[in-house]
């Protein structure tokens, strides 16, 4: 039977929601808070008014942003879970709504910046997903991704992974990629490539600009 990695992953990280931030683990936060540091790091001297985190999680990327910065932020996330804990923070100026990251519940040209980290490998769908940010976007907006690949195996490892994940693992993992990949990827769906990095070993970060 053909696995539902939507519901999968929305079970898994309701599941984890309570203490997801408190569990500094590769299978918790730990990833996720590096991708969140990263974008965060790359974001401080931008200027933006309308920024939204797709697979926003307990809102902890929004929590850091909204300390140091004015702006309207909206966090999107399918996990009913994850959007309590991140209500919970009262984070200033940020709201939270549940929705799927191919299926983005917004108008067209509607943010200056859209984020997604350690969430695009649960996408079952990654053309779409793109092109739905890109959708949202406002031309010569930004399109920043962190996730976590499999480093220098590239092909082999994607092929490995993505055996186990689909065939073992119930956490809605699905989608295991590469920075070179996700690079073309991107530009392939309409984007501009303006930085790729190697954050860690596996961890990395691709921004592309919409044209």
């Amino acid at each position: 039977m053909k696995k539902d990695f939507v519901e999968l992953s929305k079970e898994w990280f309701n599941k984890q929601a309570p203490v997801y931030d408190d569990t500094n683990t590769i299978l918790y936060s730990k990833y996720g808070k590096i991708s969140c540091e990263n974008i965060y790091n790359y974001l401080k001297d931008k200027k933006y008014e309308k920024l939204l985190d797709i697979g926003c999680g307990t809102g902890y990327l929004i929590d850091m942003l909204a300390k140091d910065y004015v702006a309207e932020f909206t966090g999107l996330d399918l996990s009913p879970e994850m959007i309590k804990q991140a209500n919970n923070k009262n984070i200033k100026n940020a709201k939270f709504v549940e929705g799927r990251s191919d299926e983005i519940p917004f108008e067209d040209n509607t943010f200056n910046i859209i984020t997604c980290s350690q969430s695009f490998h649960h996408y079952p769908d990654t053309d779409k997903a793109m092109q739905e940010a890109k959708r949202v976007l406002k031309p010569g907006g930004l399109y920043i991704l962190s996730d976590t690949g499999v480093g220098p195996f590239k092909m082999l490892g994607v092929k490995v992974d993505d055996f186990i994940y689909r065939h073992f693992s119930n956490t809605g993992d699905c989608n295991v990629s590469y920075m070179e990949k996700t690079i073309k990827d991107m530009e392939r769906n309409g984007f501009m490539i303006v930085k790729a990095e190697k954050v860690t070993t596996f961890i990395y970060t691709v921004i592309g600009k919409k044209k």
